[in-house]
């Protein structure tokens, strides 16, 4: 439809043109005064046919072109381009005033180029000047009321987010097929827009229609978390309907979204993480702000787990806390699926997240109370010989 458009516009063009100039060329090869000829019929015809067979060239280069504007364009804000239209009208009107006297020259220079390089001068100059001070014009036209308000307050509320603020937070595949990324937004940790792209929901819907029944649950379950989040009021959800189609893999199409809409990923998947840490795009993975809320714990606090499975080192046993830390019970297979009171020895943080290492609260009285009843033993039978001696 844009191509036919812009095919219709280049026509209309030429066929005005065509009026317009075509009788100084039938006028230079000696046919100006033939009426066959030179008529505004045969000149608009002729105009709207040479511009036809020019379009089939350029239609295509004209549509890359303003593809191309568009897009820069939509990267833009609003406040930008207001304020930029605005200076640059204002610059061209005070240049065609200051041009006006120049036309009364004789001059051919100063009368026909100066007028208009002054005003493309002015209007960039108005351009540049509205688009830079842009904070500064905001407070010239705010109320007076509002600028005798403390220093302090009035920063806080003309506090305003500038043109690369990451408004966008865009959900990979994993992070919505593992769920947690619906409770933080409830709580209002993630700030912006969530923004979904179909390729994202496309995968979604093929795991979702997979032979494997533990992907087709997993799929089932990522659709019914964007449902959820679609639900609620106090977030704002948004679809990306654009695509890659030059890219095959989802991570690569996630990526270059991300960085075309100046946005920030939502994941739990390691390698993507990594990959895009390397090309500068911001990263929230859900994984590392599991592990930074856990509790942290010391050597030698008291905690109550239960022994579910024997360990990988010898009488080991394995517990779990209830945000799934890992708590690995020296001499634990003893206490095989029971309730006991552990002391902690050590922690350790690994990319998989957090192992504490602990062993039974009363294995060290234990200890304890063994070799002091042995020391007294020896201390008692010692009097005794004394005693009879």
């Amino acid at each position: 439809m844009e191509k036919r458009v812009i095919t219709v516009l280049l026509v209309v063009a030429g066929a005005s043109l065509g009026v317009s100039f075509m009788p100084y060329a039938w006028t230079a090869i000696g046919q100006g005064g033939n009426q066959w000829l030179d008529n505004v019929v045969t000149n608009l015809l002729i105009g709207a046919i040479i511009f036809y067979l020019l379009s089939l060239f350029l239609v295509k280069h004209i549509s890359t072109a303003l593809t191309y504007i568009e897009k820069k364009l939509s990267e833009l804000s609003l406040t930008y381009l207001l304020f930029g239209a605005i200076g640059t009208i204002i610059g061209l009107l005070i240049g065609v005033i200051i041009s006006l006297p120049f036309y009364n020259w004789d001059v051919p220079f100063v009368k026909g180029v100066a007028p208009f390089l002054i005003m493309i001068l002015l209007g960039y100059l108005g351009f540049q000047i509205s688009t830079t001070r842009i904070e500064e014009w905001k407070k010239i036209f705010t109320s007076s009321k509002k600028r005798n308000e403390p220093v302090a307050e009035q920063e806080l509320l003309e506090r305003n987010a500038d043109d690369h603020f990451r408004k966008y937070k865009i959900l990979d595949t994993s992070v919505i097929i593992d769920g947690r990324v619906y409770d933080i937004a409830k709580t209002g940790f993630i700030e912006g827009t969530i923004l979904i792209p179909n390729f994202v929901l496309y995968e979604l819907q093929y795991i979702a229609d997979s032979g494997d029944s533990l992907k087709r649950v997993r799929g089932r379950r990522g659709l019914d978390i964007l449902n959820a989040l679609q639900k609620e009021t106090d977030i704002s959800v948004e679809m990306y309907d654009g695509d890659f189609e030059e890219i095959q893999e989802v991570d690569s199409k996630l990526i270059k979204l991300a960085k075309l809409l100046d946005g920030t990923l939502v994941t739990n998947d390691y390698n993507l993480n990594k990959v895009a840490e390397f090309q500068n795009v911001p990263v929230l993975n859900i994984n590392q702000l599991a592990n930074a809320v856990k509790p942290v714990v010391i050597p030698g606090e008291d905690m109550e787990v239960l022994v579910v499975k024997a360990g990988t080192e010898r009488q080991q046993g394995v517990a779990y806390l209830d945000d799934g830390t890992m708590v690995v019970v020296e001499d634990g297979q003893h206490y095989m699926n029971e309730r006991i009171k552990v002391v902690v020895t050590s922690a350790l943080q690994t990319a998989a997240g957090r192992m504490i290492f602990a062993k039974p609260a009363h294995s060290g009285r234990g200890i304890d109370t063994e070799s002091n009843s042995a020391t007294n033993g020896k201390t008692n039978s010692r009097n005794q010989r004394n005693h009879k001696s």
